[in-house]
């Protein structure tokens, strides 16, 4: 009796086992896989009635990983996710901290859902500025020292952060009143698609991840038509980027995007060589014996005309490009308020970034263009 009472135990166990194995598989078959496919600080996996997005790298040697959990409406969370931040999507208000964030709210059709901003001057986009001008997107100071007391009067369903390190005690004071706060790396991104695929992490708080994806391909397929012509160019330009801030001159890392980008135009940028993304901080004679002779000139955009740079400083007048009038600028594109909008809009539209480069170093690959952000100095 002992004996069958055993088997039966036995028997029992297995199915248990067999029943709970199929339910974890039933479980996984679910999930779509990560979707994101160039950027590197953020993933997306799908599960039915539930999305998990992971943060991995919001600033440079980030330590820690950020799990957010977007619940669908009647969706039921495992006990084993509760511990993340739970976000009921879609959502129907946000506040974001960077003007990098707009260009997805906008192309997404969600502007409205857009309630607060800090330092709203900078925001170039006409939509947006309608609604600001509409008192409809509260001013919120700076973005390390937010207006504690209006956000809490607003109470969005999100706030989009940002950081340059993992101190920001506002963020956390807000956190700790109950508001949901989601961290966004956009800006640390390496590559240039890599940028523009963080639609998709602002597609995933709408419920309109479907339209980010088709969005993105559209970015990503002129982009790759772009890199392809300019393959096609029979020469590679020299180029010399930045221009003198104070006594230093400031000019991007061979790994930066801006970078990569100048060499994706087919363009020979004189500091590819070098490491990391950041920007070189060296002296003018550093900079001007090795660019004097570099054909052309992508400046910083604190200039409008050759005039002003003479005027800034006289020794521009030696480099070949600035004798060529072989000088380019992004400083003509401003919103009302004066911000700049390749700061907003580039980093999300690197397709456009990549036509006017092109356009720039080989003009006969693109006969039909006009470049959008950037401009010949005169």
């Amino acid at each position: 009796m002992k004996s069958i009472t055993s088997k039966i135990l036995v028997s029992f166990l297995v199915m248990f086992l067999q029943s709970c194995k199929k339910e974890t598989k039933s479980e996984t078959t679910i999930a779509s896989g990560n979707t994101v496919r160039y950027a590197k600080g953020f993933s997306i996996q799908n599960y039915k009635g539930y999305s998990v997005v992971t943060v991995k790298n919001p600033w440079p040697k980030a330590t820690q990983t950020y799990r957010y959990i977007l619940k669908e409406k009647n969706g039921i969370v495992p006990d084993s996710l509760k511990q993340n931040i739970i976000i009921a999507v879609p959502i129907n208000t946000i506040v974001v901290t960077s003007t990098t964030h707009i260009p997805s709210l906008e192309m997404l059709g969600e502007v409205n859902s857009l309630v607060g901003f800090p330092h709203c001057d900078y925001i170039s986009s006409k939509k947006v500025r309608t609604r600001i001008e509409a008192d409809k997107v509260k001013e919120l100071g700076n973005n390390h020292d937010l207006n504690t007391e209006a956000i809490l009067d607003l109470q969005p369903n999100v706030i989009i952060g940002y950081g340059i390190d993992n101190k920001n005690p506002t963020l956390d004071n807000l956190q700790k009143s109950g508001l949901k706060i989601m961290l966004n790396g956009d800006w640390n991104e390496e590559t240039a698609l890599g940028k523009a695929e963080w639609i998709t992490f602002f597609g995933a708080l709408y419920g309109k991840q479907k339209e980010a994806n088709e969005i993105f391909s559209k970015i990503e397929k002129d982009f790759l038509n772009t890199v392809e012509i300019a393959q096609r160019a029979t020469t590679t330009p020299t180029i010399l980027a930045g221009d003198m801030f104070e006594d230093r001159w400031y000019l991007p890392k061979g790994s930066s995007w801006g970078s990569l980008l100048l060499k994706q135009a087919n363009g020979n940028y004189l500091w590819q060589e070098t490491s990391g993304t950041g920007s070189l901080s060296l002296s003018f004679e550093t900079v001007y014996f090795k660019a004097k002779d570099a054909d052309f000139w992508i400046t910083s955009g604190q200039f409008s005309t050759l005039s002003e740079m003479t005027n800034s400083n006289p020794h521009y007048t030696k480099f070949k490009a600035f004798k060529n009038k072989n000088v380019y600028s992004f400083s003509g594109k401003k919103g009302k308020t004066g911000g700049i909008l390749y700061y907003e809009l580039a980093p999300n539209r690197p397709d456009i970034v990549l036509k006017d480069l092109v356009k720039i170093l080989h003009p006969e690959l693109l006969p039909s263009y006009t470049p959008f952000f950037f401009e010949k100095l005169k």
